[in-house]
């Protein structure tokens, strides 16, 4: 799902792996933030907004064969009327960053007041 790491985490895991001068570690705990339109290596998607919504935090179990998954359901109540076609995953920094990207695998349209739920293990997180 979201299968794509922006620039910036890109740079941050080359030069970690690479050794190259010292790359600042994502400020925990990560959020999931749902878009209505999906953005790209260098711009964030559009972000929910309205009703009850905020982003959730993202618990993760050590990576397999280079990738994982979340390890809890994601639920968002009290969600405003939207069609929601993606997910990105933001640091908690003060200045949030944004690390990965990527679509749904069906958008899904929710009325004012619902749930929208990601259940544990549907958001998958790789390197390829």
């Amino acid at each position: 799902m979201a299968d794509n790491l922006t620039n910036t985490a890109e740079n941050l895991s080359l030069d970690w792996i690479n050794g190259v001068g010292t790359p600042t570690r994502p400020t925990t705990p990560l959020k999931v933030a749902l878009v209505t339109a999906n953005g790209s290596d260098t711009a964030a998607g559009t972000e929910v907004t309205g009703g009850s919504y905020a982003r959730q935090n993202l618990s993760v179990a050590a990576a397999v064969s280079g990738a994982t998954s979340n390890s809890a359901d994601l639920v968002w109540t009290g969600m405003p009327a939207a069609t929601v076609v993606g997910v990105e995953v933001w640091d908690s920094a003060g200045t949030p960053v944004r690390l990965w990207y990527g679509s749904l695998s069906a958008s899904r349209t929710v009325a004012a007041g619902d749930e929208l739920q990601l259940t544990a293990g549907s958001l998958t997180l790789s390197l390829a």
